[in-house]
């Protein structure tokens, strides 16, 4: 799917920040919890999931527009977000994603879901520079996005993170959701992912 620019910054957000946003020091921790939905919500979702998986895409396109309003809105879903990179392209654009203010992070990777055919997939392509394509419409200048490639401690704190969810939680495939404890592989469609969130918050 390829998206005009204004396609994307409506994904990516109405405001759009400026390079001073991303200064030395402006509080992003990339290492730090990226989630949506009220953490007092009695079901939470922790969903392992790759940016150049095609299931993931799906979830993201058509699943989740029915999940946010319906599910997280409405204060019964949290959703966690955990890394689980596929390819080495995948872990690029998770680092960039990290990298934005907390508040950037679900639009921006919902932006890439929307437009992997362009970014992921398309033959020839230079993958570093297509995917600071969307980081620049989402206000990030180059030193940062390259800062954000080098930064050798946050890719250990991702590949590190997925070795634990593969140990711990025998998470093999993307996406899988672990929904208040239970691992549910796959890219549910919204009927099923529903039924799990409302069963899990009666149990």
């Amino acid at each position: 799917m390829h998206l005009s620019r204004r396609s994307i910054l409506s994904l990516v957000g109405a405001t759009i920040l400026s390079p001073s946003a991303y200064a030395q020091g402006a509080g992003v921790d990339p290492m730090g919890i990226r989630s949506i939905g009220s953490p007092k919500a009695p079901v939470t979702a922790i969903e392992y999931f790759s940016l150049t998986c095609t299931h993931c895409a799906h979830f993201g396109t058509v699943t989740m527009p029915q999940v946010k309003p319906n599910l997280v809105d409405t204060g019964k879903l949290q959703i966690i977000y955990k890394d689980f990179p596929l390819d080495q392209v995948a872990l690029m654009a998770a680092q960039v994603a990290r990298s934005l203010p907390v508040d950037q992070y679900y639009p921006f990777i919902e932006a890439l879901f929307a437009s992997q055919s362009d970014w992921a997939f398309t033959p020839g392509i230079d993958y570093k520079q297509s995917i600071y394509k969307y980081a620049a419409l989402a206000g990030m200048d180059r030193p940062t996005y390259d800062a954000a490639l080098a930064n050798d401690a946050l890719k250990n704190f991702i590949l590190q993170g997925q070795q634990e969810a593969e140990t711990m939680y025998h998470v093999n495939s993307t996406p899988s959701f672990l929904i208040n404890g239970t691992l549910h592989p796959g890219a549910l469609e919204y009927a099923d992912f529903a039924d799990i969130v409302n069963k899990a918050a009666k149990a």
